[in-house]
């Protein structure tokens, strides 16, 4: 077997992607930050509804049931009506649903508005990695990609920094109302000023793409295993956003806006985290086992001792080691199959992964929500060291590099003799 190639050296960004990436890191910022409202409000929520933990998890999973089955269909829109149009609809519907989840009269209703709100959602994720594949090259992919995925981690800053004010002293329905006044500015911004996809990766001509197209990154095991890869990452994000404004505020007595600040020390971490993850991706050119294994390992460590900390600062501490190390591994997760899918269709590909990690949306809360109920916390925590030990093993049995992951699909390599192929009419309609 050859050895690996060496790493290369990080392309820098031009004007058009530096611009693409701001925008899209506003867009997830919103995106994020709409939806750790209601972690905040959810005692709240909790107290004015007279719900169970297990039943204030389920408003959360209701959210990510819908958020994780729209993730497929929203690519594979992106891929038919182009990357700008698709993140724009989407920004305009969850602006309105969440807008609509400040208005929620009862816990059904509250559960309708926040299914529909992640349905809106849903549609973002594949759209916007289409976006910044389309307007990088494969050397810029996943450093670009991981700067504006940071606005995950900085929306976990900023949101306890808003809302938890906001709560306190007009209550949970103020900060839904407020957030998606900002959402409709992000809007006007990226219908205003994104950029067009670079020379070449516009699909303005006809495309050739291998016969079978998005169906065969739909059958593709290689491609469920990266969607299985990111499931178990999202279990701790997920886990962790979801309980922890509930277990300090419960169980340690900290005000909301305390625990509100004490988030800032392990969201920053997470932010810094997934850049340098992102960097590394494009310096290995894949190869996630070297980055997901040890990352993966110090996580799984890192929530054991969180779990079982006996003060606030020990919990926290652990904590901001276990959201740092398991946040090296979300670019990585991405970085084989958006360096090596043809850009027609990027879309169907990220829309995949990104099912798998939101469908942790939809586990992770309600079971957690169970076991605090009837074993406690310490028990709930510990239930997210199945998503690193998960994330770890995946790592090591997916394809490493773009030759062995265009195999897995049958797509033709750079010695490969080409695949039968067909045209499909434009993706850009907008």
């Amino acid at each position: 077997m050859a050895p690996p190639a060496p790493p290369r050296a990080r392309e820098r960004l031009d004007r058009g992607a530096k611009i693409t990436v701001a925008l899209l890191f506003g867009a997830w910022l919103i995106d994020y930050v709409d939806r750790l409202v209601i972690n905040l409000a959810l005692p709240s929520i909790g107290e004015e509804f007279d719900l169970s933990r297990t039943e204030q998890g389920l408003a959360v999973s209701a959210f990510f049931l819908a958020y994780a089955a729209f993730q497929i269909p929203g690519g594979m829109l992106a891929d038919r009506f182009g990357a700008k149009r698709v993140t724009c609809w989407a920004l305009l519907v969850w602006s309105a649903f969440t807008a609509l989840t400040g208005l929620a009269g009862s816990f059904a209703m509250l559960l309708v508005v926040r299914f529909l709100f992640g349905a809106a959602e849903g549609i973002f994720p594949g759209a916007s990695m289409k976006a910044v594949t389309e307007r990088t090259t494969p050397g810029q992919r996943m450093s670009a990609n991981g700067v504006v995925q940071s606005a995950n981690a900085v929306g976990a800053v900023v949101a306890p920094l808003v809302a938890a004010p906001l709560i306190i002293h007009f209550g949970w329905r103020s900060a839904f109302f407020t957030v998606a006044g900002v959402g409709v500015f992000v809007l006007a911004a990226v219908r205003l000023w994104l950029p067009g996809p670079r020379t070449g990766q516009d699909s303005g001509a006809p495309v050739a793409r291998t016969s079978g197209g998005t169906r065969a990154v739909l059958r593709s095991p290689a491609m469920w295993g990266f969607a299985a890869m990111f499931f178990g990452y999202d279990i701790i994000v997920w886990g962790l956003n979801t309980w922890v404004p509930s277990y300090l505020s419960q169980e340690r007595g900290i005000s909301l806006t305390s625990a509100g600040a004490l988030a800032v020390v392990p969201a920053g971490a997470a932010a810094v985290a997934v850049i340098v993850g992102g960097r590394l991706s494009d310096r290995l050119e894949g190869r996630q086992r070297l980055i997901v294994v040890p990352a993966m390992t110090v996580a799984a460590i890192a929530l054991v001792l969180m779990a079982t900390a006996p003060t606030t600062t020990a919990f926290i501490a652990w904590m901001t080691v276990a959201t740092a190390s398991s946040s090296l591994s979300y670019m990585p997760v991405f970085a084989v199959p958006l360096r090596s899918l043809p850009p027609a269709l990027t879309g169907a590909g990220a829309g995949l992964i990104t099912f798998g990690g939101q469908f942790a949306g939809v586990v992770a809360p309600t079971a957690m929500g169970l076991l605090a109920d009837r074993a406690g916390f310490a028990a709930a925590f510990g239930f997210l060291v199945l998503g690193a030990v998960l994330a770890a093993v995946l790592a090591l049995v997916t394809p490493q590099d773009s030759a062995a992951f265009r195999r897995s699909l049958g797509l033709p390599g750079p010695t490969d003799t080409p695949a039968p192929v067909e045209l499909v009419e434009s993706e850009q309609h907008s």
